[in-house]
């Protein structure tokens, strides 16, 4: 078993692990440049799971940004038959691809439920 983490990031969220290659939305950080990704919703080393709520606390991802590139044109049409009405729209989104370097934190238990006394 590996160890993995799910973050999000731009709204979207991604299983990933130690050596990862992904595609995300557009970060600020130049190419070249290492980014702390901190929004850890789950972590996992191998063993044992940590789900956050919502966040796992002091977990964070260590990844380095590769390239800012743009991802393929999408379209989007209407159309109303009869009423010549067409409309064509088309979107290209702003991408950066990262390289996962590090997963930091622990993956313990999580935290048991205590007992409430009935009144």
């Amino acid at each position: 078993m590996e160890a993995y983490a799910v973050i999000e990031t731009g709204g979207k969220q991604y299983r990933v692990t130690e050596g990862a290659t992904l595609q995300v939305e557009r970060l600020t950080d130049e190419a070249g440049s290492k980014v702390q990704l901190d929004r850890v919703l789950a972590l996992s080393d191998g063993a044992q799971l940590t789900v956050g709520t919502p966040m796992v606390d002091g977990a964070a991802v260590t990844a380095e940004v590769v390239e800012h590139l743009r991802g393929p044109k999408v379209f989007s049409f209407k159309k109303k038959r009869r009423k010549g009405y067409k409309r064509k729209v088309g979107h290209r989104q702003d991408l950066t691809r990262i390289k996962i370097i590090s997963l930091t934190g622990t993956a313990a238990a999580a935290p048991a439920e205590t007992e409430t006394a009935e009144v």
